[in-house]
């Protein structure tokens, strides 16, 4: 590999017309790609086979109006006033007018639904009103219906006392031989009175049976309403207009899913209400509308950008010299970060994709330049033939820089083994952006240096190298020797380094993964806006809704229906932290009912995550019926759970791969040993420094972190990957030169001392760069981008200066011989990797 790459040197320097045109080619190719293959980007995220995902499918089959993406409107009275009607009407309005835009499916006026909610509650009185006058009537006539049956049973006394008068008299005229006809008169009236009271009997049976039937008429109606008013005072916390008046709320429904829904259908929903501005009222949208693609390249990453320039000239002591990293590394980012666009027609792309490519093609494009450059710069000061100190600085610094940045490549490929799609392309999109970096800084570098010849060089450089040789040609007193670092010096760097990092490491411990909610955007967003006004307007919960699926017995009617809602909402409402819960649909074959379920934090909230946990672990209500549990909280959850899953898994092999690697690059067991554990020291002092800004509030107002939060829930992951390759660059250019020292016959104390001052500036300006264009990052609005910034700025400064600089050295130190120890049977079967082409720089040895 090292002499592939001297001859590519060569050639591109005598060539560098050639290989520059090709270069501006591919770039026109991938711009080509993008304007054809571009389709837009997506700002949400998503994992395959979740709870939630399986509830939003059975909801596209059953409930399809549920099942789309929502969004809402927050229109707020400026002065703080209730909203006039007016207002209200002009508002109605706004909302009815977006329901022809494209993908929104429905619209929900929230006046006219807070309308019908109260007409609701007033039928329930009135029904409440209707009812008991219906009762007093039913009692009215059940008085008397009472009261004539007592006539009746009074005139049955009387007619019972006449009958057996008449049979006694009947009985002593028969005995005396008398007469009866008289009797028999008297019987046939008897008979015809008691006809008359069977009669009145019978009609008062009829009347207490409509009187019963009317009572049970109106226990049945009193039992639906009461069940319609349990209802809707379960939901009363689902509001739409404050209770002030001040502030309202205007769901917009779409027919596609949060996932798919395309960005330019949410930004026609928000330029549609800012074309009609209502006076008095301000409009904000919930992140659902207004999270968008973030800015890529803002003011943060140029001044990001700028302190790297600064650093390049530091370092290489030329405008010229300084210009060319900066130059490749912007080629590579824009050929990289349009070659992946050109796919988003094809494959579905987070709006995050492109941003991991652009941050690391332009840390490591600067760097990698820098190494090729300042290995260049050394031999030309020495004296070297240009074309030759080209090809030899690309076959020993560009060998590095392949191995290098194959080793960041692996890292972020090796994402794919998460199964999460949307992590994967990410990976795949950093790893096309890497590439990208080391094939430009081993053709195109050499290509410009070729072009620049001995320019690179500055003129109080080239006499400070002149005075240096003439004072070695008049046998000056030598430099200053190298010597080894005391043993004392060592104990106290190593334990310091180690405390240091663990000290900041405890956050790690607590740290609780979610995604950005509105209260995550920028304190100036209509996005924090929306969300803040509907907090303080309606309740933290108001901002995250469950939907919660509830899958009923087979064969219920309407009735049994209402029933099972009532059951179920029962259940819910019976849950901690539920403040309001409404039902919003049933399924035509009433198989599946859905409910609106508002908990009483916040989407990223503890209590709403343990809610979304107790819900999916209540057994079946009433026997059969079983929840599901859906909605944008429950969705972060599942994503943020499944990202936590595989980040054990995605660390162990990473950290295998690391140790494999450097065992095999510097022949030893203890060295890989330290470096990996450095690593994963720094990783969870990583971790633990966002988990302080981030989670617990630390420096929020100058990092601009409005509200704390969740940690971005993909953010650990990705840092094991990214992290583990830069560390290996920084270990690899100052290892190899300990080991060369070693090798070479130097003490192993005093091989890494000279190790270490042989790579150190390399290295720190390397980290400076790195650091840099990081940072500058943090300077974005979205907290997506601020987050991974800062995260990857302070792994690189944790990594670089307390492991590699600090850590890595003081142990190797107190190790001493051992650090290079490797049983010799598998120093016959590893592979000699020559990562710095020593064996090159023999063949071709500077002069």
């Amino acid at each position: 590999m090292a002499e592939l790459l001297h001859r590519i040197g060569t050639f591109a320097a005598r060539r560098a017309w050639t290989v520059l045109v090709a270069w501006m080619v591919v770039l026109g190719l991938a711009a080509g790609g993008f304007l054809i293959g571009f389709k837009g980007l997506s700002s949400s995220f998503d994992i395959p086979g979740t709870a939630s995902g399986e509830v939003i499918a059975e909801l596209e089959q059953e409930l399809p109006d549920f099942a789309g993406a929502t969004g809402t409107v927050v229109f707020h009275r400026t002065d703080g006033q209730p909203i006039d009607a007016a207002q209200q009407a002009a508002i109605a309005e706004v909302v009815a007018g977006a329901e022809g835009l494209p993908d929104v499916s429905g619209t929900n006026d929230p006046f006219a639904t807070e309308a019908e909610r109260a007409e609701q509650a007033q039928r329930i009185e009135d029904g409440r009103a209707e009812l008991e006058d219906g009762r007093a009537q039913l009692d009215a006539g059940q008085a008397q219906l009472d009261a004539q049956r007592e006539q009746l049973e009074a005139g049955q006394a009387q007619l019972d006392a006449g009958q057996q008068q008449l049979d006694a008299g009947r009985a002593q005229l028969e005995a005396a031989g008398l007469p009866t006809a008289q009797l028999d008169a008297q019987q046939a009236q008897l008979d015809a009175q008691q006809a008359q009271l069977d009669a009145g009997r019978e009609q008062l049976e009829a009347g207490q049976q409509q009187l019963d039937d009317g009572r049970a008429e109106l226990e049945t109606g009193e039992a639906q309403l009461e069940q319609g008013a349990e209802l809707l005072s379960l939901a009363d916390g689902v509001r739409l207009v404050s209770e002030d008046g001040a502030t309202a709320l205007a769901t917009i429904s779409f027919d596609l899913t949060r996932l798919e829904l395309p960005q330019e259908s949410k930004d026609a929903v928000m330029e549609h209400v800012l074309a009609s501005p209502i006076d008095g009222i301000e409009a904000s949208f919930s992140t659902d509308i207004a999270q968008g693609v973030p800015e890529i390249l803002g003011v943060g990453e140029a001044v990001g950008v700028a302190l790297a320039a600064v650093v390049l000239v530091v370092v290489l002591g030329s405008l010229l010299a300084a210009a060319f990293p900066i130059v490749t590394a912007l080629l590579g980012v824009g050929i990289g970060a349009m070659a992946v666009l050109s796919f988003s027609g094809l494959v579905q792309m987070a709006s995050v994709t492109p941003i991991l490519g652009v941050m690391l093609g332009l840390a490591v494009g600067i760097d990698y330049a820098l190494f090729i450059i300042y290995r260049h710069r050394k031999q030309l000061l020495r004296g070297m033939d240009v074309v030759e100190s080209i090809g030899l600085a690309n076959g020993t610094a560009g060998n590095a820089v392949v191995f290098a940045g194959t080793t960041v490549v692996v890292a972020l490929l090796a994402l794919a083994i998460t199964g999460i799609p949307f992590l994967a392309l990410m990976g795949v999109a950093g790893a096309v952006s890497v590439a990208v970096a080391v094939l430009i800084a081993t053709t195109a570098t050499p290509a410009l240096l070729g072009l620049a010849g001995r320019r690179i060089i500055g003129r109080r450089a080239q006499a400070k190298a002149d005075a240096a040789a003439a004072a070695e040609e008049g046998s000056a007193p030598a430099a200053k020797p190298v010597r080894p670092m005391s043993t004392p010096r060592a104990v106290v760097s190593a334990l310091l380094a180690i405390a240091v990092l663990g000290t900041i490491a405890i956050p790690s411990l607590s740290m609780r993964l979610g995604l950005p909610d509105g209260g995550s955007e920028a304190a100036d967003s209509t996005a924090y806006r929306a969300f803040t006004l509907t907090e303080a307007s309606f309740g933290a919960g108001a901002n995250g809704p469950l939907l919660v699926t509830a899958d009923l017995p087979d064969g219920l009617d309407d009735d049994a229906v209402v029933e099972q809602q009532l059951v179920v909402a029962r259940e819910l409402a019976a849950q901690d932290d539920v403040v309001a819960v409404a039902p919003v649909a049933v399924s035509d074959d009433h198989r599946l009912a859905a409910f609106q379920v508002v908990p009483a934090e916040g989407p990223n909230s503890e209590s709403t995550e343990a809610l979304v946990r107790e819900l999916r672990s209540l057994p079946p209500i009433d026997g059969d019926v079983t929840l599901g549990v859906a909605g944008q909280a429950a969705s972060n959850i599942d994503i943020s759970e499944g990202l936590a899953d595989v980040l054990p898994t995605y660390l162990a092999v990473v950290v295998g791969l690391s140790f494999l690697i450097m065992v095999m690059v510097f022949r030893s067991l203890l060295v890989p040993l330290i470096a990996t554990a450095g690593f994963v020291l720094s990783l969870f002092a990583t971790y633990g420094a966002v988990t302080a800004v981030f989670q617990w509030g630390w420096l929020g107002d100058l990092l601009g972190v409005p509200q704390p939060g969740p940690i971005l829930s993909f953010l650990p992951v990705l840092l094991v990957g990214i992290l583990f390759g830069l560390a290996m660059d920084y270990q690899l250019f100052l290892a190899t030169g300990m080991r060369e020292a070693y090798v070479h016959g130097a003490p192993a104390r005093l091989a890494v001392a000279q190790g270490f001052r042989a790579g150190r500036s390399v290295v720190i300006a390397a980290a400076l760069i790195m650091i840099a264009v990081f940072a500058g990052f943090i300077a974005s609005d979205s907290v997506i981008i601020k987050a991974m910034g800062l995260g990857l700025s302070l792994g690189v400064l944790f990594d670089a200066f307390l492991v590699r600089m600090l850590l890595v050295p003081a142990i190797m130190h107190l190790v001493g011989r051992g650090a290079w120890w490797l049983p010799r049977w598998l120093d016959r079967i590893i592979p000699d990797v020559d990562v710095e082409g020593a064996k090159l720089e023999r063949r071709h040895p500077a002069h």
